[in-house]
């Protein structure tokens, strides 16, 4: 090979990134013992910027398109090098590239719950997870803060970064929020929509732009959500009578699929009578003049009632349904 060969392969006619591996962010031109040449090409691909930076200070940025590089096109460049032979000579700077794509299906999560004070239980420890996405929006905050003059700079080397921004600003979020937990978790969407306002601004400061954010699960430590469902179910029984009439509808289609069919009922009904006496006994403070008064019946008309509901859908028989009828109707009387 000859000397001018040699040199000739030294000299840079044409700068591109074809961005061949997917999720990279910044990639710097490898310019080893090379020069760009004057009159050098520099392509710039769509969802690309390219950015010539000397001696640590961004000089000419460029968008998609095919440029030719000279005096005109490199304005900054020329100023802060003071060429005085107008570009006739090779010169060497640094070119990187940045991706503008939008980096989608990113993962957070809480590493350990955050304690906040929900206005309805107290101090809750919750978890939470989800998605969201992101995009390069200014590329000086983010090449000083984030990328540097690392050669090649990857969605999973900002990945911790970003989990961390993000936690910093849900914990904030969270622990001064007036929002109920059960608020939190019935309407996700709207809250999803109110943690990015949280998170976004953290995200500015490093020249990116917070896309989506989504939450997709929002839970409690398992130990806490057991004692609010005991606590849900308490509530839900309220008044004894209410629960006890609900127990003796829910055990007749079981004590019509029993052998005996029909003749089941009476014992369900019963077994649910006592209990709601004996739930009663416990619960208020009844003298003990009414305490010992008889079990209390169910009116036989309603029973009639859910007898022809079982008849309807086939859990007992025509004449089961006509000899259990007589027997009520008979109370009336």
């Amino acid at each position: 090979m000859g000397l001018f060969d040699f040199v000739a392969k030294q000299f840079i006619d044409v700068i591109q990134w074809t961005e061949d591996e997917p999720g990279v962010l910044a990639w710097r031109y490898p310019m080893a013992d090379m020069e760009i040449q004057n009159g050098a090409q520099l392509v710039v691909r769509e969802t690309q910027q390219a950015v010539f930076i000397d001696e640590g200070r961004f000089a000419d940025r460029f968008d998609a398109g095919t440029y030719t590089l000279t005096t005109q096109t490199l304005p900054v460049l020329t100023y802060l090098k003071n060429w005085d032979k107008f570009f006739e000579s090779p010169f060497k700077s640094d070119v990187y590239y940045f991706s503008l794509r939008e980096q989608i299906d990113r993962k957070w999560g809480t590493t350990q719950p955050i304690t906040v004070r929900d206005k309805e239980f107290g101090p809750l420890r919750i978890r939470a997870f989800g998605t969201y996405s992101f995009r390069i929006a200014e590329l000086e905050p983010f090449w000083r803060k984030l990328s540097g003059t690392a050669a090649r700079y990857t969605v999973d080397d900002l990945d911790g970064q970003l989990r961390a921004i993000i936690l910093t600003a849900l914990g904030s979020f969270l622990g001064g929020s007036a929002v109920a937990f059960v608020d939190m978790a019935a309407n996700q969407a709207e809250f999803s929509n109110r943690l990015k306002e949280a998170v976004a601004p953290a995200f500015r400061e490093y020249g990116l732009e917070l896309a989506t954010f989504f939450l997709q699960s929002l839970s409690l430590p398992e130990e806490l959500e057991k004692h609010l469902d005991r606590a849900a179910s308490q509530r839900i029984v309220g008044d004894l009578g209410q629960y006890t009439r609900f127990q003796t509808a829910d055990a007749i289609p079981l004590a019509a699929e029993n052998p005996g069919g029909i003749a089941g009922i009476g014992a369900g009904m019963g077994a649910g009578l006592a209990m709601a006496q004996a739930m009663g006994q416990a619960m208020t403070a009844t003298p003990p003049a009414a305490a010992t008064a008889g079990p209390a019946q169910e009116d036989p008309i309603a029973l009639i009632e859910k007898l022809g509901d079982l008849l309807a859908k086939g859990l007992i028989t025509q004449a089961e349904f006509e000899a259990k009828k007589t027997e009520l109707l008979g109370r009336i009387q």
